[in-house]
């Protein structure tokens, strides 16, 4: 049976753990709902595992997010980097979230960091490029649509040849594709409202401290269906 493995980066806070599940189990709730008989999910916690799968042994890649930081260059993460791009050479299928997003940009040579307007957090609009709406993956998404958002870094640069897929007002590069069927996106598709709703209720002095409303983004939080159907939708190209 073919594999589609999920790349863990990190763990998510403990009460999102206990109330809702680590970052893996986010990805495998949604994309069990479109997963089809010949393929099953695979774990592989790239913080604690040094080895990584033999390539010829994967149909897909999923890249999760992390609370560690991609420009602080920790040796799994800079480990990681070969093997993508090793990834990307075969074509193999692959999409990254969030710290997936930040640490692919950064294998394949673009730049990764803080961003100067601080942290984005809150269900937000992000908006297609023109190419964004001509792309296999994104095209039936709305122009505009709702995502998920939790990240205090960003794609500062993306790489040379990569297409820009996304942006909003906060970020130029929400989406970006590499190759035929490698993507990566800065916004949380496996992210549900109470997921949401739970990392803002712990940034909220944080996200104050910057000069945001908590209960405001707390209000604005929506379901996302439209962002999640990304991940149903990337099983169609594995």
């Amino acid at each position: 049976m073919a594999c589609v493995l999920i790349v863990k980066t990190g763990d998510a806070f403990p009460e999102v753990v206990d109330q809702h599940g680590d970052f893996e189990r986010l990805f495998i709730k949604q994309l069990n709902i479109a997963l089809p008989a010949h393929l099953e999910l695979q774990v592989w916690d790239a913080t604690r595992q040094p080895s990584a799968p033999e390539l010829n042994t994967l149909a897909g890649i999923v890249i999760t997010g992390s609370h560690s930081m991609v420009s602080e260059a920790e040796p799994w993460s800079e480990a990681l980097k070969p093997w993508l791009k090793e990834v990307l050479a075969n074509d193999i299928p692959m999409l990254g979230v969030c710290y997936g997003h930040q640490l692919m940009a950064a294998a394949f040579g673009g730049m990764s960091d803080y961003h100067p307007a601080g942290r984005e957090s809150g269900t937000r609009t992000v908006r297609l490029t023109q190419a964004g709406q001509q792309d296999p993956l994104f095209s039936q998404l709305p122009e505009s649509f709702a995502a998920h958002l939790t990240h205090a870094q960003s794609v500062m640069q993306a790489p040379q040849g990569c297409t820009v897929l996304a942006h909003n007002s906060h970020d130029a590069h929400q989406a970006l594709r590499y190759g035929p069927r490698q993507w990566s996106v800065q916004f949380h598709p496996e992210f549900t409202a109470p997921v949401m709703r739970a990392y803002l209720e712990r940034q909220r002095a944080t996200l104050r401290d910057q000069g945001e409303e908590p209960d405001t983004l707390l209000a604005n939080i929506t379901d996302c269906q439209e962002a999640s159907s990304l991940l149903r939708r990337f099983l169609a190209f594995v």
